[in-house]
């Protein structure tokens, strides 16, 4: 017998509920009576526009990976006492095309970011309609727990999980190794940008300018391998949702 509430997973011996549904705490209850009632909205739409952005941000991470290996020899021969006209001359080219290359992959980021933002409050949403007790954290931290420090450590993670579980098939909930492998390298990556940009601010001389180029690559490298992931976690949530959606309730196309 599938549960009565989430019409997800199989319900306890002589009961209606499943275990997860009969010890999360009520969702009718605060602090959800305060926000609008949830309905189900397509996905598909943001989620095509997401996948595209981090598409962009990996290509972007990936030109910025070819400037800092660039920037990386030049200052390597810097650190190493090369002088004259030719290693100045490679070395403004480097700084020119390092910077641009920086530029560039902010403007991506922040516009993946909005993007991501608002398919990742939508599905969130949905999830609620599909599971109204599959939840631990609120609406909210959706967005909130990307961007409080200490928390968006786990919170986001735990609220994928949520979502994720929510878009399950009916009674078949799917395994969680991608959207695992996917925040371990964000967190990896989250991790090593912080590291990485104060020794990067710190650079008095040339070795020590080597050495932070050097974390910066490899920071780019690992950004590149998260947005790939992330890629293949958008829209493989988005189908499960749509899919669900059109199996069991109705969608208000958007």
């Amino acid at each position: 017998m599938i549960c009565s509430r989430c019409r997800h997973f199989a319900a306890a011996p002589g009961g209606t509920l499943c275990t997860r549904c009969a010890t999360a705490p009520d969702t009718t209850a605060q602090p959800f009576a305060a926000a609008p009632a949830a309905l189900l909205r397509s996905p598909v739409g943001l989620g095509r526009a997401t996948a595209v952005l981090l598409g962009l941000v990996a290509a972007t991470d990936l030109s910025a990976i070819g400037a800092d290996f660039v920037m990386y020899n030049v200052s390597g021969d810097l650190a190493d006492g090369a002088i004259g006209d030719a290693v100045s001359r490679r070395a403004d080219r480097a700084d020119a095309l390092y910077a641009a290359a920086g530029a560039v992959q902010t403007v991506a980021l922040v516009a993946c970011i909005v993007v991501f933002l608002c398919w990742f409050y939508r599905v969130r949403v949905n999830a609620e309609v599909m599971s109204p007790s599959g939840h631990t954290k609120g609406r909210g931290w959706a967005i909130g727990g990307w961007f409080t420090p200490i928390v968006n450590l786990w919170f986001p993670r735990r609220i994928t999980l949520d979502i994720w579980d929510a878009g399950s098939p009916w009674g078949a909930p799917r395994p969680h190794g991608l959207v695992n492998a996917w925040w371990t390298l964000w967190i990896i990556s989250f991790l090593d940008d912080r590291a990485g940009f104060p020794a990067h601010r710190r650079t008095d001389t040339a070795p020590e300018a080597h050495n932070a180029v050097r974390q910066v690559l490899i920071s780019d490298a690992i950004d590149t391998a998260a947005a790939a992931l992330a890629i293949l976690v958008v829209p493989r949530l988005t189908r499960m949702q749509h899919e669900k959606a059109l199996d069991g309730a109705g969608l208000v196309a958007v």
